[in-house]
């Protein structure tokens, strides 16, 4: 037993209530379990017992046994002078003399609960509830895909807030750093974003119509225009660069690019290519994503191709196969659920306008759904996924419940363990 179990058990009700009785035999009712407290104190607030004809309105605090109380001091604390009731896994005091009464859950908490939870707790499968989450109710889903995909977006919103700490509230450059990012994907994340940091928006700005001068900026920031070339193109780059990295003393301090185990249509070469062309192709690119309505628009817009050299090349001075460099759906996808989705949720976030919010949820419902590790993992255990909506949703569910073992905050795990009891 856990004291979060306890909580948990207690909170829903779920234990026998028939005849209830103190540690000192009277007997009462549970009107009302009381609210979950998360602030310091008592762990339940408000709750209501009836004893005989009267009934009592104030905290109840739980803990695995009696003598806890004394451990946590609690009888020199104020906050927990108004307690009604003291709930126990174990009474382990025999000759307890205190006023507050004290109801024992040991012999009341049914046992395939308790062997159910112990169970998850212990197995190392992908999730606890492998073998059962397929059982899970339509009903149950709808509501709580929602509630896990906002809590995914205001955790992502907070990256998008520091980044407006940081530049002044200027949307547009924050857009710029979260954008290049996550062109970057996972591997040269850091990389882009520091080479998005270190070349100014007005900068960008200046040299948007020429597509040359924007490649090499990009590159060259990102350490790619340091060595000898062949190819003619690679040259008139490095040339370009050197001559605008001193004309703006741009510093360059970010980590490498990375190029190991990746694939080719994958090289930062390449990505920084296309992310140029982008800007080329598109100005003031966040206040244009805020007046779209139709996901197809904000796809149209980031269906970008890079410049004719990338056309052969994936790297400098290595000819390839000829092969158009069009962003391609699945990183048009990526940088819509982890850019734009989230931006554009914080600015309805921070400005208070639903709208936005609504439009970025929206639009996640109209995409295709994610395929990785994690989701084919879920479907692996029977659930079904249709859009981005719900795999989004199920990565939150993954990362921030499955994970951490985290079963009691979970809708899924309330509903099993609730199929326990029947």
């Amino acid at each position: 037993m856990t004291e979060r179990l306890l909580q948990f058990i207690w909170q829903f009700q779920y234990f026998n209530k028939a005849q209830l009785r103190f540690a000192n035999g009277e007997p009462f009712e549970i009107v009302h379990p009381g609210n979950l407290n998360s602030n310091q104190g008592p762990d339940f607030l408000a709750a209501r017992i009836r004893i005989g004809n009267a009934t009592i309105v104030g905290p109840v605090e739980l803990h695995i046994k009696t003598s806890f109380w004394y451990k946590h001091a609690h009888q020199h604390d104020a906050n927990y002078d108004k307690v009604i009731l003291h709930v126990v896994w174990e009474d382990d005091l025999e000759d307890y003399d205190s006023l507050i009464p004290v109801l024992s859950l040991r012999d009341r908490i049914s046992k395939l609960l308790l062997k159910q939870y112990e169970d998850w707790m212990n197995n190392q499968w992908f999730i606890a509830c492998s073998n059962q989450i397929k059982d899970t109710k339509s009903l149950t889903w709808l509501s709580w895909n929602e509630r896990l995909l906002v809590e995914r977006l205001q955790r992502k919103s907070a990256a998008v807030f520091q980044f407006l700490e940081q530049n002044k509230q200027h949307w547009e450059e924050a857009f710029w750093w979260l954008l290049a990012r996550n062109f970057g994907m996972k591997v040269n994340a850091d990389c882009f974003e520091t080479m998005a940091r270190s070349i100014p928006l007005k900068v960008l700005g200046k040299h948007r119509n020429q597509l040359v001068q924007l490649e090499a900026l990009l590159l060259g920031q990102a350490g790619l225009l340091e060595k000898d070339y062949n190819d003619e193109y690679a040259r008139t780059l490095k040339t370009t660069y050197q001559f605008y990295n001193t004309k703006y003393k741009l510093q360059q301090s970010g980590p490498a690019a990375l190029f190991l185990r990746m694939r080719p249509a994958s090289f930062p070469t390449l990505r920084l290519a296309q992310l140029a062309g982008l800007v080329h192709r598109s100005g003031h690119l966040f206040s244009k994503i805020k007046e779209i309505n139709s996901v197809k628009n904000v796809k149209a817009l980031l269906d970008t191709s890079a410049s004719g050299y990338w056309q052969q090349h994936y790297t400098f001075d290595t000819p390839s196969v000829y092969r158009p460099k069009h962003a391609g759906n699945n990183l048009i996808r990526h940088i819509i659920i982890n850019t734009i989705v989230p931006a554009l949720f914080a600015y309805g976030y921070i400005r208070q306008e639903q709208e936005y919010k609504d439009r970025a949820m929206q639009w996640l419902l109209e995409m295709e759904a994610e395929d990785n590790k994690i989701t084919q993992g879920f479907k692996d255990c029977g659930v079904g996924i249709a859009n981005a909506f719900e795999s989004q949703a199920l990565l939150e569910l993954k990362h921030s419940y499955c994970d951490r073992k985290r079963c009691l905050d979970c809708a899924v795990g309330n509903a099993l363990l609730k199929r326990s009891l029947q």
